[in-house]
């Protein structure tokens, strides 16, 4: 299901108080602080949370609140696209918390059963395409990523990103020639960083956290792809109530102003 951006905005907006509440609710209650029985703190437990690449400073800091409120757990982060990261938990790889960055790799595992619940929305976020500084092949619009002799590099199609890149090529009416597709945004970024690529199609949110190591260009056909970020604690996980907990923090106030001060559509 294709949404616009403005319509996704004002639905991800419905509830967020409510969820906010009850995660506030839930970190406050589970926070470390001295047994009053004077009795042995918790044994240190980790958590595992698989999460799209394009969540990386994101989930970094969102992490780093959740330990500080939580003693005795760290939080083992692993970023990669997000189909990599569901061939390994398919394969078994001993994850408690998966966010994808779109609903089709969710599905997947929900198809297999490795979910422990139902899904929730927690972010969305829209394609900007990247350029080196001073923009030295002139790239203005969409369409100029169709030069023939513009080096451009975009997702594979398998990855969040790349299938939203088929996405806006429908919508533009133009067809691609990438010189390179990459199995997650921070790659296509980091091509461009490097000045191996004259232009990428990443995520606003990658623009942002990349300063002034790029430049970004906004085209109109990127509100008509909008992906959905997902989150769920998965099956198996032998702390099932602190990977339901990291959720809930994801759609805590603190966990959206994160989100949205990265250039997220928090939920």
């Amino acid at each position: 299901m294709t949404f616009r951006m403005e319509g996704y905005r004002r639905r991800l907006t419905m509830g967020t108080l409510a969820a906010g509440l009850l995660a506030a609710g839930t970190l406050s209650a589970c926070s470390g602080s001295p047994r009053a029985d004077g009795g042995d703190a918790p044994p240190d437990r980790t958590l595992t949370v698989y999460a799209a690449a394009s969540l990386t400073s994101t989930f970094e800091q969102i992490a780093a609140d959740f330990e500080a409120a939580h003693d005795g757990v760290s939080v083992e982060l692993s970023f990669a696209g997000s189909s990599d990261l569901v061939a390994q938990i398919q394969q078994g790889a001993p994850a408690d918390v998966f966010a994808s960055a779109d609903t089709a790799n969710m599905d997947k595992l929900a198809a297999d059963d490795l979910l422990a619940g139902t899904p929730v929305d927690f972010a969305a976020n829209t394609l900007m395409i990247a350029v080196p500084p001073g923009n030295p092949a002139g790239v203005a619009s969409l369409a100029d990523l169709a030069a023939d002799d513009l080096n451009l590099v975009v997702c594979a199609p398998e990855v969040p990103c790349g299938a939203a890149t088929e996405q806006v090529e429908q919508a533009g009416g133009v067809s691609f020639s990438p010189v390179s597709e990459e199995q997650s945004v921070t790659d296509v970024l980091n091509k461009v960083i490097t000045g191996e690529a004259d232009a990428g199609l990443v995520y606003i949110t990658d623009v942002s956290a990349a300063g002034d190591q790029v430049e970004g260009i906004e085209f109109p056909e990127s509100d008509d792809v909008v992906n959905v970020y997902p989150v769920s604690a998965l099956q198996g996980s032998p702390q099932p109530e602190h990977a339901q907990e990291f959720v809930e923090a994801l759609l805590s106030p603190d966990g959206q102003r994160v989100l949205s001060d990265a250039g997220f559509v928090a939920s």
